[in-house]
C-alpha cells in the first residue's frame, strides 16, 4: 500500500494510485501568522493582522473575514496607500517560530508533506486593505499604484517564505488566494495576467527554487479560465475547484501531469448546520461519478482547510471517499 504522500504523487503525475487521495490527508498543514494581535479574538471575535487589517470571526465559517466599515478600513485612498499601510517588519521571532518548527519536526515526512500554509494571498491582501469593490475599481483607475502595492506585498511574501524555509523546512506550500465567485473570476483573464501572473511566478518560483516540491493553490471558485496562468506559475494542484461551474473532467484531461484538481465536493451544499449522512454520501458519489478520473483529481470539500465550518462534515466526507476507494480500486 502506498503512503499518503506516494499516493498523492501517483495521482497528480498520472501514475498508478492505489486509492483516491482523501482530501488533505497527504498535507500536514503548518499555519503561522506572525505579528498578528490576537488579544481580541476570544472575547470580541476579531484580530488585527500583520498589515493592520481587522479580521472578524463569523459563526459557522472556518476562516476570518475582513472588517471594512469606515472605522476599520486600512486604505481609504489608493493614491495615499504608502502613508496608510503598516508594512510588517522583522518576521524572525524565534519565540514565535520555534514551537511551529517543533510541530513540523514531529511530522512523518515519509507519510505526509510538511506543508507551509500561507493566508491570505496577493489579491486577497489587496482587497483586505482596500475593500473588495474599491480594489476592483482601483485596478482600472490607478493601475500604477496597484502594481506598486502588489510589489510591496510580494516583497513581504518572500520574507515570510524565508521564515518558513528556515524554521518549518517545508516539502510543500499551500497558498490561499480566492480569485473568483461561484460563477466568474474577479478579474478578466487579461487583467489577471497583467497584475498577478508575474507576482505569483516570483512567489512560487522562490519557494520552488528553495527546495519546495509541491505548490498547492486554493481558490474555491470558478477559475477554469485562469488555469493556463496557474500552470505558468508552477501550481501543481488547484484546491477548491467547484464542480458546478468548472468542467473538471475536461481540465483533468487537458492538464494531465501538469496541474491536478482538488475539490468537486461542494462545501456550499454540505457544510451547514443541518447536514445529514445521506446528503454527504450523495454528494461524494455525485462528484466522483461526474469527474470519473482516478488520476489528476483529488476528491475534497471545496473550502480551503482540513476542517469544516460545522462539526462532523469533513470527517463524514472522508469516510465516504474511503468507501468509494474500496469500491473503485478493488
Amino acid at each position: 500500500m502506498l503512503t499518503k504522500r506516494q499516493n498523492l504523487i501517483e495521482c497528480i503525475r498520472g501514475g498508478s494510485p492505489d486509492r483516491y487521495v482523501n482530501q488533505f490527508e497527504a498535507l500536514a498543514l503548518i499555519m503561522a501568522s506572525p505579528l498578528s494581535d490576537r488579544s481580541h479574538l476570544a472575547d470580541e471575535g476579531y484580530l488585527i493582522d500583520a498589515w493592520g487589517c481587522y479580521q472578524q470571526q463569523v459563526d459557522g465559517q472556518p476562516g476570518l473575514f475582513p472588517m471594512h466599515d469606515a472605522a476599520h478600513r486600512v486604505i481609504t485612498d489608493i493614491c495615499d496607500w504608502r502613508s496608510q499601510v503598516r508594512v510588517p517588519g522583522d518576521l524572525d521571532d524565534p519565540a514565535f517560530w520555534e514551537p511551529i518548527a517543533e510541530r513540523a519536526a514531529a511530522v512523518d515526512r515519509a507519510e505526509q508533506f510538511v506543508t507551509s500554509a500561507v493566508f491570505p494571498g496577493v489579491f486577497e491582501r489587496v482587497h483586505h486593505l482596500c475593500e473588495i469593490t474599491e480594489a476592483l475599481v482601483d485596478f482600472y483607475e490607478e493601475p500604477e499604484e496597484m502594481h506598486a502595492l502588489i510589489d510591496q506585498i510580494v516583497d513581504y511574501e518572500l520574507r515570510l517564505a524565508d521564515m518558513h524555509l528556515k524554521y518549518v523546512r517545508p516539502d510543500a506550500l499551500f497558498h490561499h488566494d480566492d480569485w473568483g465567485t461561484q460563477i466568474s473570476t474577479f478579474l478578466a483573464p487579461e487583467m489577471f495576467e497583467e497584475f498577478l501572473l508575474e507576482p505569483y511566478k516570483r512567489i512560487y518560483g522562490y519557494w520552488r527554487d528553495h527546495g519546495v516540491e509541491l505548490i498547492v493553490h486554493h481558490s474555491d471558485s470558478f477559475g477554469e479560465t485562469l488555469v493556463p496562468y496557474m500552470a505558468e506559475m508552477g501550481v501543481d494542484i488547484w484546491q477548491g475547484t467547484l464542480r458546478t461551474t468548472n468542467d473538471i473532467p475536461a481540465l483533468v484531461d487537458r492538464y494531465a501531469g501538469r496541474v491536478a484538481f482538488m475539490g468537486g465536493i461542494e462545501s456550499q451544499v454540505l457544510d451547514k448546520p443541518d447536514w445529514t449522512a445521506e446528503e454527504v454520501r450523495a454528494e461524494v458519489d455525485a462528484a466522483i461519478a461526474a469527474v470519473d478520473r482516478k488520476t489528476g483529481f483529488i476528491p475534497c470539500l471545496t473550502s480551503g482547510l482540513n476542517v469544516s465550518g460545522y462539526p462532523g462534515v469533513y470527517d463524514a466526507v472522508s469516510a465516504e471517499i474511503d468507501r468509494c476507494s474500496a469500491r473503485d480500486f478493488a
